[in-house]
């Protein structure tokens, strides 16, 4: 069966340079990639490459005016394509620039095809930039719908943190911060470096003289991937969030609190709690709207808050048996007696970080005693200003 890898990532180079070291590190590996560049003109244009070169190219019309669904309505068709061919050990799938692998993987694996590995291919000196610039990707040319309104801050963010195994680029312009910061954001994945240790050729490319057994990159592409288990990893209710750090610069500030914010204190601190961290991200708790967790996802100095449903502790016992058993564990690793799992947890990481500062600002949100004192009916009657967020 024809084993898939895909790989993504807003820096192009590190993701070209980790797709080539792929196709010449696995005989029998081809590349397929959909081109949304072409997208303005209606059209997408899907290439098939091997390590010597383009073997087919094509075009396929957008569908729904939608670059992205024009993508998922053919990558499943042409990789069964592909598995039926017989011939072929590994397809990679190079992500375009802007697309997310999240999406991608679930497609795949939704068509009945085996996906071994995600792999988000990383530049380290273009982290910082890429999590601090709020230009949404319609200006700078990378949407994928004329209704895409991601920022290109928290689409790199997602890629970046959905994938297991990250894929780095041998960056001379990269220093320990640059590298720190990559590690803080993502601490549990397998960082494989890449570009680097391989001789080159006459015409410029990088030979291929590794024995594939022997590479740390197929190794990671092939090593397996659970989309159920991915998706849980991003979930804010159970999510796997970085842990205290501090070196080279860098810090990581993992708040956890048991007592809810106070709706308007909370928003009129908005801007400078989003601010003050590269990248924060989490799950927290508004007095006003206790049965609610919200999702807290920042990047680019911007903010998106979002309702992930129900508190456990505010479901009757007969539902739990319909939450994901990861949900519960999660939980119940985090319970309190009096208010389950409700809580604020929310990590902050950047360079410079002011933890002492954001702790004091953040502390400040919260009800203090009198209004905690004062119960849950209480609560209720704050001012609902969180409902522009969330629509409501």
């Amino acid at each position: 069966m024809l084993s898939v890898v895909i790989v993504g990532g807003l820096h192009a180079d590190a993701r070209k340079t980790a797709v080539g070291q792929l196709l010449a590190d696995v005989p029998g590996s081809v590349a397929l990639h959909h081109d949304l560049a072409t997208a303005a003109a209606g059209t997408v244009v899907r290439t098939i490459r091997d390590a010597t070169g383009i073997l087919s190219a094509g075009e396929t019309s957008l569908v729904n005016d939608c670059a992205c669904c024009a993508l998922r309505e053919d990558l499943v068709p042409e990789l069964r394509r592909l598995d039926a061919a017989g011939t072929l050990r590994l397809a990679v799938v190079e992500l375009w620039d802007s697309v997310e692998p999240k999406a991608m993987a679930e497609v795949v694996a939704a068509g009945g095809l085996t996906v071994t590995g995600v792999i988000t291919a990383v530049d380290p000196a273009l982290v910082l930039p890429c999590l601090g610039n709020g230009d949404d990707l319609a200006e700078r040319g990378l949407a994928a719908a004329a209704t895409d309104q991601r920022t290109v801050a928290d689409t790199f963010a997602r890629q970046l943190e959905y994938a297991p195994v990250l894929a780095v680029l041998d960056s001379p312009e990269a220093d320990e911060e640059d590298r720190e910061l990559l590690a803080q954001l993502h601490p549990t994945a397998h960082q494989v470096p890449i570009g680097s240790g391989r001789p080159t050729d006459p015409t410029g490319t990088r030979s291929s003289v590794r024995h594939s057994a022997h590479s740390p990159l197929v190794r990671a592409a092939l090593a397996g991937f659970d989309v159920e288990s991915a998706a849980a990893a991003q979930h804010p209710a159970c999510a796997l969030l970085p842990a205290e750090a501090d070196a080279h610069g860098v810090s990581t500030l993992v708040w956890h609190r048991r007592r809810p914010f106070h709706p308007e204190r909370l928003y009129e601190a908005l801007e400078d709690i989003t601010c003050a961290a590269a990248r924060s991200r989490g799950r927290f708790w508004l007095a006003d709207k206790p049965d609610v967790l919200l999702h807290w996802d920042a990047a680019g100095g911007a903010l998106c808050v979002e309702s992930a449903g129900p508190w456990l502790a505010s479901l009757p016992d007969a539902a739990w048996d319909m939450v994901p058993p990861v949900r519960r564990a999660a939980a119940a690793m985090d319970w309190h007696p009096e208010h389950g799992d409700c809580c604020q947890h929310l990590v902050f990481t950047s360079p410079g970080l002011d933890r002492d500062g954001l702790e004091r600002l953040l502390e400040s949100c919260l009800l203090t005693d009198a209004e905690y004192s004062a119960g849950r009916d209480a609560w209720k009657r704050l001012p609902p200003v969180f409902d522009t967020f969330l629509e409501v």
